[in-house]
């Protein structure tokens, strides 16, 4: 048998760009053959896929991740509305990258060392070259500006390659596991390279307040880079130093899921059946976890084993339920786990069962998650006993599923789970005399104690579910979180007070706001509805309209059709069209020179790209890449930045989406909206647009003023939309409520 080809990262093709990338290891389905040899995928449902669900539909979003199947490559597909992009990985590369560095190296590190970490150069060079493939692929996937948001230990090295290749994006990681102590780190051979991986995103999200204090101190230790609370400053190579966010976000479960499974009567009547088949003990204590060696399944064993030595628990009233699913079996380590504990569960039963009730039961297969809800509803005690846990949700799982009030859960201080429930009987695993202790307080616990405790447990789950995570986590990443279609009521509060204001200034960003981004920039038109939203404020006593563009002029009157009486913004404000006519900058000889020099560079550099091309502006040139795909675009305009920062000195660089513009006259949107302001004497002013080149503008609004983001990217814009249909919306809102609120004669100058 012929070894497969090679998997060559340059294969990977997508033909759609989108504006949220979700990448981990895992993609969210798992293929299945079907009967007639054609592919078939299943959704295997989890807690981050129900948390980031929503947010892909709404923000036209893609999944990246491996396809579960070593040695095959499928295209990318559409699986219950959500974008699928599968990275194929070798069966070396499975060894090596996932297997080896990912769970024989990462894995026990990043758990203190509960086992021995293995170091082998060959599986870090499997580790480097699949991360880089994830990387590529999400490289290729991303739009302008869009924001990738990157999951877990496997893929650590994919922010900095991200950034590297397309540095406009929004980059976010999220840690799922334990960030060790720098004692533990610092084993790592490759710990400079991996933390200066994670430190290519903006924000890096941890389990615990712990977990990302460690890294910082890593940071400092390693790069000696200044934190100031959860912020690190990471200087650039050739920019200005950016600021990198790591603190905690716990994450949580679909709690409202879980109790409606519990809630339905078909589970209810399950959990009594679990109850009956197991003899109708007085206690079943279970413990539910992947076959891991951090799990503390053999301290929860000896401690129970113990116990039923001492007397001090019975099999006749009391059964341990260990549902144990397995995991990485492949992995010596873990085979030698299940040898221990199967020959444990093995001499307990056979010391202490009789014929008609068993002290353990032990199953070493996984259940569907009615049968798990119907098991916590059926188990009095829950064991999480974990030596070391990222968070632990089978523990949030069993509290939301007790919607009777009931249940004792036992939990690990070790697991992230514990910082938030407190009212759980908190235990050392370690410390096998006070886990019995432990077991013996949940076993006799009163009833009114056990119910006060859970109802403090579910109100902490419930209130802190998985949507609040991922919203939570989107929101410190691009100020936004997750955007939803129409007018926040948070913004019309706004318009229907800035529609009071004496003289209103409407003042708006045309392409990606009034109008869709397009391919052809000739082609631009704004929405019906905006349109006549412009027209209806446009003819409003004490309000003007302003359109505000990185567009030429020319090109803006060509595309935006304005309503009479609209004044505008050309060139980043080089060019003003006002009352009194156009108004430009005239351009001093020198500067002259440069401009005709720049145009020669960016010509030489455009006609290398098919697809490229050049707009002329009075002050500058613009460098349009639309039309290539993003990586390709991202490529090409660094070669122009790099050609033209030799040649040229005094030239202003502004990035846009899919364009890098070059000006030698500086001049921004911010500057133009002041003086829009100082012609018309607004008294209050709103702000809307969806580029990087907007945010001059929002800076320079008043603190009475709105500032609209349209879209997702940082912006310190107070307010969002997410289209521009919610734009127009917007639009036709505020000229009802500018209509309500007029009345007085006219005061414009």
């Amino acid at each position: 048998m012929t070894a497969p080809e090679p998997i060559r990262d340059d294969e990977l093709y997508v033909d759609h760009v989108y504006d949220m990338i979700v990448v981990s290891n895992r993609l969210p389905v798992d293929y299945e053959s079907g009967s007639d040899g054609q592919t078939q995928w299943k959704s295997s449902p989890g807690g981050l896929v129900t948390a980031l669900e929503p947010v892909m539909r709404a923000a036209d979003g893609a999944w990246i991740g491996w396809a579960g199947v070593a040695d095959r490559e499928f295209d990318p597909f559409e699986h219950d509305g959500i974008s699928i992009i599968p990275v194929p990985l070798s069966e070396s590369e499975l060894e090596e990258y996932y297997e080896g560095f990912s769970n024989d190296t990462l894995w026990p590190l990043y758990h203190d060392v509960i086992a021995p970490p293995s170091f082998h150069r060959e599986w870090w060079e499997a580790y480097v070259r699949v991360n880089r493939r994830f990387a590529e692929a999400a490289a290729r996937a991303a739009s302008d500006g869009a924001v990738v948001w990157v999951h877990d230990y496997q893929l650590q090295l994919v922010p900095r390659m991200l950034r590297e290749k397309r540095p406009d994006l929004v980059i976010g990681f999220f840690n799922h596991i334990p960030f060790p102590a720098y004692g533990i780190y610092s084993q790592l051979p490759w710990r400079r390279q991996v933390l200066d991986g994670l430190l290519g995103a903006d924000v890096i999200g941890f389990q615990r307040a712990a977990d990302a204090g460690n890294f910082s101190r890593a940071v400092r230790r390693l790069f000696g880079h200044p934190t100031r609370g959860t912020v690190i400053e990471v200087p650039g190579d050739r920019e200005e130093s950016r600021r990198v966010v790591a603190r905690h976000f716990p994450i949580s479960i679909d709690a409202a899921g879980f109790e409606e499974i519990a809630r339905r009567p078909e589970v209810q009547q399950r959990a009594r059946e679990i109850r009956e088949s197991l003899g109708n003990p007085e206690t079943i204590m279970l413990g539910v976890d992947r076959l891991d060696y951090t799990k503390g399944i053999r301290h929860r064993i000896k401690a129970f084993g113990e116990l039923l030595h001492e007397g001090r628990l019975d099999v006749e009233s009391t059964i341990l339920v260990q549902v144990a699913s397995p995991s990485r079996e492949r992995v010596e380590t873990y085979r030698q786990l299940r040898d221990e504990i199967e020959l444990a569960v093995g001499r307990i039963n056979g010391d202490y069962s009789t014929l008609e009730h068993q002290a353990i039961a032990y199953l070493h297969h996984g259940y569907p998650r009615e049968e798990m809800v119907a098991l916590y509803l059926a188990a009095d005690v829950m064991l999480v006993t974990a030596l070391r846990d990222g968070m632990n949700l089978v523990a949030k799982e069993y509290v939301a599923s007790r919607f009777d009030d009931d249940g004792v859960l036992l939990l690990s201080e070790f697991t992230g789970a514990s910082d938030e429930l407190r009212q759980a009987v908190l235990v050392n695993p370690h410390d096998i005399e006070g886990l019995k202790d432990a077991f013996v307080e949940a076993v006799r616990m009163p009833k009114r104690e056990r119910s006060r405790r859970m109802r403090a447990l579910r109100k902490r789950v419930r209130d802190n579910d998985v949507a609040k995570w991922s919203a939570t986590f989107l929101e410190t990443l691009t100020g936004a979180g997750i955007i939803r279609p129409g007018v926040p009521e948070s913004l019309l509060s706004a318009l229907n007070r800035i529609a009071e204001t004496e003289r209103l200034l409407v003042a708006l960003d045309f392409d990606g706001t009034l109008a869709p981004l397009v391919d052809r920039p000739e082609d631009a038109r704004a929405t019906i509805r905006a349109r006549g939203a412009i027209e209806r404020l446009a003819s409003s006593e004490d309000t003007r309209v302003a359109i505000v563009s990185g567009r030429a002029l020319d090109s803006l009157n060509e595309v935006a059709s304005p309503p009479d009486g609209t004044l505008l913004s050309g060139s980043h404000g080089v060019e003003l069209q006002l009352d009194a006519g156009v108004a430009t900058i005239d351009l001093r000889d020198a500067e002259l020179a440069k401009l005709e020099r720049l145009s020669s560079i960016l010509d030489d550099v455009a006609a290398t790209a098919d697809g490229a091309w050049i707009e002329e502006k009075p002050a500058g040139r613009a460098l349009h890449t639309r039309k290539l795909n993003a990586e390709a675009g991202t490529a090409l305009q660094k070669v122009a930045r790099d050609k033209v920062a030799g040649e040229l000195v005094g030239i202003t660089v502004r990035t846009g989406k899919a364009v890098l513009e070059f000006a030698v006259r500086s001049s921004d949107k911010g500057e133009s909206l002041t003086r829009l302001r100082q012609h018309v004497g607004a008294t209050a002013t709103i702000y809307v647009g969806d580029d990087v080149t907007d945010e001059d503008a929002f800076a320079a609004l008043d603190a009475e003023d709105i500032g609209v983001k349209v879209g997702q990217g940082k912006s310190i814009a107070t307010f969002r939309v997410r289209s521009p249909e919610d734009v127009a919306e917007m639009l036709e809102l505020l000229a009802d409520a500018r209509d309500a609120a007029r009345g007085a004669p006219s005061r414009w100058p």
